[in-house]
């Protein structure tokens, strides 16, 4: 494998950034595309047998590759997967870059699909990757332009990025749209990695989006606690994919974190558990169909300001809005006059938008609006 030469201008993961410095510091964080985070109490139910059980856990190293219970886990959530197919991660955040180092040198072909959560994006930057892009199109409810795809990828493409459910959009694939991107794949023999982190946040139904593991033999399919289970705080992620590949990723994960923590393993295995994943997932749904109308009804109060494609997935809505202010300077002036943090469009290419969450507690979501009412009612004055 060619070596990597480091490329002197750094791109920073922008949206990240802005979010470390300031989620801690404002009164109302509507950046995090999560839903409200779940309390441990409410994680291990009251049971003093989960409670001893875990107070018995010894802080050791975990297997580097995640507990045998937890891939396990995970594995179910995948049809036809196994422990082996299943790398533990810190976050799918590392999932991702350490899959896109696994599979790509510098110089190698990309294509990403736009918008989508910057960091693969960014990491092509830093990488040195030939970059191609591929777009979700807003006036066709954010389908996915295969035509566009299909015309990027060529002979020398190693590997198509993808986000479904997508952030920031919540757009979730059709079947027919995830054959396709199937079907160009496999044509050239480039790889798809999957950030699917969003799976199971579903807004309109109960049944989980389908993954694009096991619909072709070079895919590496990503998940998280961080999302659809209200669990960031546990720094879990995965990759799935081939076990060769797998092995491969995994040689990667010990130079970047060695291993997730012990105690993460143990909770996000129960979490995971059959018995436990359906309870949490209920809450995670009625979060996001509870307060999506909270949000929509504070839409829906400044007339034709906000126009959106409601999300099929995730607690976020990509909203655009019609007023003459950059989304960086509306969002800065949020955070400094009302001590809210959202996300503007800039930091997927895209101004005019905001990202909101509303994954939250009615009175904390409610709240927040109510001071993102004042400065707008002031800007349309």
């Amino acid at each position: 494998m060619s070596q990597y030469t480091p490329v002197s201008n750094f791109q920073p993961f922008v949206m990240e950034r802005m979010m470390s410095k300031f989620e801690q510091e404002v009164d109302y964080n509507l950046s995090e595309s999560g839903v409200h985070p779940i309390l441990l109490r409410e994680l291990m139910a009251d049971d003093p047998d989960l409670v001893q059980g875990l107070m018995a856990t010894d802080l050791n190293y975990p297997h580097v590759n995640g507990e045998p219970e937890l891939r396990q886990n995970i594995a179910r959530l995948y049809a036809g997967a196994a422990p082996e197919n299943v790398l533990v991660t810190v976050g799918a955040i590392e999932a991702n870059f350490i899959t896109v180092q696994t599979l790509l040198a510098s110089g190698d072909e990309i294509v990403v699909m736009l918008p989508n959560y910057m960091q693969i994006w960014g990491i092509a930057q830093n990488f040195g990757l030939r970059t191609k892009t591929f777009h979700l199109v807003e006036e066709r409810g954010w389908a996915p332009n295969l035509d566009e795809l299909q015309e990027a990828v060529t002979a020398e493409t190693k590997l198509i990025a993808v986000c479904n459910p997508n952030n920031p959009t919540g757009r979730a694939l059709s079947e027919t749209e995830m054959d396709g991107i199937v079907a160009i794949a496999e044509k050239v023999g480039a790889w798809i990695l999957a950030d699917e982190v969003y799976a199971g946040a579903e807004r309109l139904t109960d049944e989980q989006t389908p993954s694009f593991y096991g619909r072709y033999d070079k895919v590496v399919a990503t998940g998280s606690m961080s999302k659809a289970y209200g669990m960031p705080g546990l720094r879990i992620g995965w990759a799935v994919g081939p076990v060769g590949t797998i092995d491969d990723i995994w040689a990667r994960h010990e130079y970047v974190a060695i291993s997730a923590t012990m105690l993460s393993n143990k909770l996000a295995a129960l979490a995971l558990s059959p018995e436990v994943r359906p309870r949490i997932l209920q809450r995670t749904r009625g979060y996001i169909r509870t307060g999506f109308p909270k949000l929509r009804e504070w839409m829906d109060s400044h007339s034709d300001l906000f126009s959106l494609r409601p999300p099929d997935a995730a607690a976020i809505a990509f909203v655009r809005y019609h007023l003459d202010i950059n989304s960086s300077e509306l969002a800065e002036r949020l955070r400094r006059e009302k001590s809210v943090l959202i996300v503007p469009g800039d930091h997927f290419g895209m101004d005019h938008f905001l990202r909101i969450s509303f994954g939250l507690p009615h009175d904390y979501l409610g709240a927040a609006l109510d001071r993102m009412h004042e400065l707008i009612t002031a800007l349309e004055s």
